[in-house]
């Protein structure tokens, strides 16, 4: 079946189209070339004056794991007031801050969405987070391994093992956690939390295995490299939420010795301490050095206002926040030997000092931010805001004059502290399709997803332009998935079930599984056959087949 998609208006960055008129042939799921001996079309979708994107990549958000299913239980009144009604195409489902898995990928798509990647994914929990996503409709799904506080590891730090065998470990636990990049959250913090510390900067030592966050960093960050994973090391910095933690996040830059590194929601990392009430912005010197240093890429974290509610790896922060909350209640974890994780409700208030102030330092960034390929757009769902705020966003990034007159209603201290009213800058619709396309599938690795080129998976979004950006994004004319229409003027007409993404480095797995097997047997619960995840676990049931995209191979070790 020969599909042509005739004559939008197509912004694809990949192949620096910005603009260009031009028809698109898709067959068997794939964009295809031009047909030659007069094959006949067996569907043709007239998109004169409308725009075209690749579907939308949500390369950070919080959709599969345990601490999401904690953060929906947290929220009934959330999923009472906000259901997704039963239709012919769509089951029920619900939640707004923290919607169930059905509502997720329905939402996802009726933006134009076409993946989303879950950037917390425990190892030891992979196997329940795999299976979670896999009932996460249409939209394509992989995520970020977490590691960087697990017992194991730190142990062949303070050991002072070599990098080849780190290296080893780190890509074992890719392949057992069918994970497609690696994060690590407060470096070696979560850890220090369970021994009673109750901040961890990048050169302080935890205290029992007399090891830095900074040693921590260096080490994953050049695994990843080595191993030759697309998307570099994903790092929820120290002090998050502090003020004058932007002296942190500058010298975590460096931390890396030049290795790529991805700051994730850089906002919440971007406080200076100046002003009567020590709380500022520290927007412009990220800026600056994100500018500067070539081999660091960040996702913002913007904040909006509204309920939501906090859910992250980082128990060591959400026990400092849980006194904010809102409602009133929290839950602070410990996870066996390999991390943590704290669940706290917020309500973000534009009349609140600080909250306005965060607004202002997220836009800041975007817009000071010069290279569109290495800034991205996430609100950390759902920490900033939920998912479905992203047209609203948009908006703010597109429409100076919008973006102004929402500044004017803020709380008028946190007005005096920023300079977000006198920057000029607004993206335009190709800076929008690196943000959220090209530059987003390029970062995660996702070498057929994220362009409109023969040969790339036919996930495509169509849109009416409009003025009104917030309009234009939030409903799609047409989103095909796989080459299959699956939504209709912002409503899903089918329902589908996306892949989930992988890499596979290659390791020394005798010699890792060795050491590994001992430790099982001496400090889990689990088997460390069974900590294993299997690719046929994930496509069982129809709802997901596995992509291993492709790795740079193993790099010779960094002298």
């Amino acid at each position: 079946m020969l599909i042509k998609l005739t004559g939008g208006t197509v912004y694809d960055p990949a192949h620096q189209i910005d603009g260009k008129v031009m028809d698109i042939y898709v067959r068997d799921g794939r964009i295809v070339e031009r047909p030659r001996d007069g094959e006949p079309v067996s569907q043709e979708y007239d998109l004169r004056g409308k725009v075209v994107m690749a579907g939308a990549i949500d390369m950070h958000t919080h959709i599969g794991g345990g601490k999401v299913n904690i953060a929906r239980t947290m929220l009934p009144e959330d999923h009472r007031i906000d259901p997704t009604v039963h239709t012919e195409f769509c089951r029920s489902g619900c939640g707004h801050a923290a919607p169930s898995t059905l509502t997720t990928g329905y939402r996802y798509a009726e933006m134009g969405y076409t993946a989303g990647f879950e950037p917390a994914l425990l190892p030891v929990n992979a196997r329940q987070s795999h299976l979670e996503m896999c009932d996460t409709p249409i939209i394509d799904k992989g995520g970020y391994a977490m590691i960087g506080s697990d017992d194991f590891f730190l142990r062949m730090l303070a050991a002072k093992q070599d990098q080849n065998a780190i290296n080893d470990y780190v890509a074992w636990i890719m392949h057992a956690s069918q994970a497609i990049g690696i994060k690590v959250v407060n470096p070696g913090g979560i850890s220090a939390f369970k021994f009673n510390q109750r901040a961890l900067d990048l050169d302080e030592q935890h205290a029992h295995y007399q090891i830095s966050p900074r040693e921590v960093l260096k080490a994953l960050s050049r695994a990843v490299h080595e191993l030759g994973v697309p998307h570099p090391l994903h790092v929820h910095g120290n002090n998050l939420g502090v003020p004058g933690n932007v002296e942190t996040t500058l010298k975590t830059m460096g931390a890396v010795e030049g290795f790529p590194v991805h700051l994730t929601h850089i906002q919440f990392h971007s406080y200076g301490t100046e002003g009567d009430r020590k709380f500022s912005s520290g927007a412009a010197a990220i800026a600056e050095a994100l500018n500067r240093h070539k081999n660091v890429s960040a996702d913002v974290g913007q904040i909006l206002f509204g309920q939501t509610v906090t859910a992250s790896g980082d128990n060591m922060r959400q026990f400092a926040n849980a006194s904010h909350a809102s409602p009133k209640k929290s839950v602070i974890m410990d996870i066996e030997c390999d991390a943590g994780c704290g669940v706290v409700p917020f309500k973000y208030k534009d009349q609140n000092f600080v909250n306005a102030l965060q607004w202002a330092i997220g836009l800041e960034i975007f817009l000071l931010t010069e290279d569109p390929w290495r800034i991205f757009l996430t609100t950390d769902h759902p920490n900033g805001a939920p998912f479905t705020s992203y047209p609203h966003l948009i908006k703010l990034l597109m429409d100076k004059s919008f973006r102004n007159d929402m500044f004017t209603k803020l709380n008028l201290d946190a007005q005096a502290m920023s300079t977000l009213n006198s920057i000029e800058r607004e993206y335009s619709l190709y800076e929008i399709a690196i943000m959220t396309r090209a530059g987003a599938a390029r970062l995660v690795g996702l070498h057929d997803r994220g362009h409109l080129g023969v040969g790339a998976g036919a996930d495509i979004t169509v849109y009416t332009d409009n003025a009104d950006r917030e309009a234009m994004f939030a409903k799609p004319d047409y989103v095909f998935k796989d080459g299959e229409l699956v939504v209709r003027n912002g409503e899903v007409v089918k329902v589908t079930w996306g892949s989930t993404h992988t890499v596979k480095p290659e390791f020394d797995r005798a010699g890792i599984e060795k050491d590994l097997k001992k430790y099982f047997d001496t400090y889990h619960t689990m088997n460390m056959e069974h900590f294993k995840v299997s690719a046929d676990e994930i496509s069982e049931g129809g709802h997901s087949r596995v992509i291993v995209q492709e790795c740079k191979g193993r790099r010779e070790k960094t002298a």
